[in-house]
């Protein structure tokens, strides 16, 4: 723990009784009352996480543009002001480096948002790929807290907070700037990673604390990285070090949408976008296992044969829709609905069979 980093919220976490752990380098709440407990409120309700431990970088510069184009995986141009991108950067065999958020702020000006455990690797990256560009790199992660607002009531109990009516007219994956307790400057964007309607706040860091507590005085209720795994889980949403790694291309990840391999060249376009024509030889899928078995990270897959054609990414038994389900990152030939399979949960094999990967339906804002 000596070289732990902690967010701008940690001593409130505490205060709380949060169960804390590790996280992506920093001390974080894993759960305060309980992950089912968390869970039922953000699809329910309205949950609020710290999620002042992401990344925040900003590109600006004459070469912006044509520098995210570089390093990003999907199509920034022409993109107008106020909306947000999702794609990955990647090494030039196709791995992936991280997934992100771009935020298009204006012209040849953009906010890349990144995973806690990957800041340091991803900045040196950014910066060592800007040689030769006209760019401005401006890293603020330090100086940036991060609050979403996730559910059903995170609209209402978000304006109720901050007096912004004007919110309502955000739809999924767009953002604006916003002035809250009289002048303090936030980014506000209708996004999140959990399947459900809702918002992140990107504000100073004692911003970011008065409007933490402001929203548990509305009614918002606490949740820890536990419930956060098990929502995005639901609806197939990657995390990265589970369904994406330096070794894991967004094609082997079935996030092709996102990889825009005929409007531009990027860093790492040409293995995937072979891996688009040929098919990738791997494929993240859905697994039904048809047991109460749980199969965690790592767990193997295998066919009728016992033979080992992949292995479990993430799994859980599904909050929500109460069945023992996995993502798998398995032998490409095998990734056809309904076929069956085998997942070793320690020295028990139960029997499984391919299913969508998104196991819960999404209920963002259009």
């Amino acid at each position: 723990m000596e070289n732990i980093r902690k967010t701008c919220l940690h001593d409130k976490h505490l205060s709380l009784g949060a169960q804390m752990s590790p996280f992506g380098g920093f001390d974080m709440p894993i759960q305060y009352e309980g992950i089912v407990e968390e869970h039922n409120a953000v699809r329910h309700a309205c949950g609020i996480f710290d999620v002042s431990h992401m990344g925040e970088v900003f590109v600006s510069g004459h070469g912006a543009t044509d520098f995210v184009n570089h390093i990003f995986t999907n199509d920034v141009r022409g993109v107008e002001a106020g909306k947000c991108l999702y794609g990955m950067m990647l090494h030039p065999d196709g791995g992936t480096v991280d997934d992100l958020l771009v935020y298009v702020r204006g012209d040849n000006d953009f906010l890349l948002v990144i995973n806690a455990a990957n800041i340091d690797k991803d900045v040196d990256w950014i910066r060592r790929n800007a040689a030769g560009y006209d760019v401005v790199v401006d890293h603020q992660s330090d100086n940036i807290g991060e609050i979403a607002v996730q559910g059903p009531m995170a609209e209402s109990i978000l304006r109720k907070v901050t007096g912004l009516d004007e919110i309502a007219g955000l739809t999924f994956y767009t953002f604006g700037n916003y002035t809250i307790y009289g002048d303090a400057d936030v980014i506000i964007s209708r996004t999140g990673y959990t399947g459900e309607d809702g918002f992140e706040i990107y504000a100073p860091r004692e911003i970011t604390r008065m409007l933490w507590d402001d929203l548990l005085e509305a009614g918002a209720k606490p949740c820890g990285l536990g419930c956060r795994d098990t929502l995005r889980f639901e609806v197939g949403l990657p995390l990265y070090g589970d369904e994406l790694a330096d070794d894991i291309s967004p094609i082997e990840a079935s996030l092709g949408m996102f990889v825009k391999t005929d409007s531009h060249d990027f860093i790492g376009r040409d293995a995937v976008a072979a891996q688009k024509a040929a098919g990738a030889p791997r494929k993240l899928v859905g697994l039904e296992i048809l047991d109460r078995a749980i199969a965690r990270h790592g767990a193997e897959v295998l066919d009728a044969d016992d033979n080992v054609i992949g292995a479990v990414t993430t799994g859980y038994r599904g909050i929500s829709v109460d069945k023992s389900l996995a993502m798998a990152l398995i032998d490409s030939s095998y990734a056809a609905l309904d076929t069956p399979l085998r997942v070793r949960v320690r020295r028990k094999v139960f029997p499984a069979k391919v299913i969508p990967r998104k196991f819960y339906k999404k209920s963002y804002k259009k």
